[in-house]
């Protein structure tokens, strides 16, 4: 009887693969420093195998934070497009949107494990520092999207210092959601980030 032959993935199919591995292997608590050798012995290739799909392991956490990056704009584009009609005269309309943006962040988190390690600099530690600064603008960005978000809230509420007032709650939620996310990584996963979200979320906003 003849042996099996091993079908091999599309083009583009073994990418994922790789990072689908990376992710499931940076979920694990505790989980050391992953090397390329690990990763390989996971999927049962080569390391010279990885290397045809991605030049460097930067570049497969690059894939990564591309997949973070474009899933959680992807999701505020549809929180904001949701909460817009009522924006223009509903002071609550833009507190409730960035209430939802911080929600949705958690989420994501506790749905994707190891991403969250990724977001909050714990599996960047030993990688190259641009992949870290990628991070510091995605959360510069979730900042300046809060910030969009609240504008409305702080005029209509007829504060002397609004931009004073959004920078601040802007700041402080994005700080929140680091805080959150660092606690879910560093606890093995226990502590989950959406505990108490509402009543913290009523007590920023």
């Amino acid at each position: 009887m003849a042996a099996p032959v091993r079908k091999r993935p599309k083009p583009g199919e073994r990418r994922v693969q790789i990072l689908q591995a990376l992710a499931t292997m940076l979920e694990q608590p505790g989980a050391e420093r992953i090397t390329t050798a690990s990763l390989a012995a996971r999927l049962d290739v080569s390391e010279a195998a990885l290397y045809r799909h991605f030049a460097s392991k930067a570049q497969m956490f690059e894939g990564l934070i591309e997949f973070i990056e474009q899933t959680v704009f992807s999701l505020v584009n549809q929180i904001a497009e949701r909460e817009s009609v009522a924006a223009a005269t509903d002071a609550t309309t833009g507190t409730r949107q960035a209430g939802k943006v911080v929600a949705m962040l958690m989420q994501f988190a506790e749905k994707n494990p190891g991403m969250a390690r990724v977001m909050v600099g714990d599996a960047l530690v030993f990688e190259n520092e641009r992949l870290q600064q990628r991070m510091n603008q995605f959360f510069d960005k979730i900042e300046s999207t809060l910030k969009q978000a609240l504008r409305t809230p702080a005029e209509l509420s007829g504060s002397a210092t609004p931009s004073v007032d959004i920078q601040v709650r802007a700041a402080v939620l994005t700080a929140f959601v680091v805080g959150r996310l660092q606690r879910f990584a560093r606890s093995g996963f226990k502590r989950l980030p959406s505990e108490y979200l509402d009543a913290s979320l009523a007590l920023m906003l």
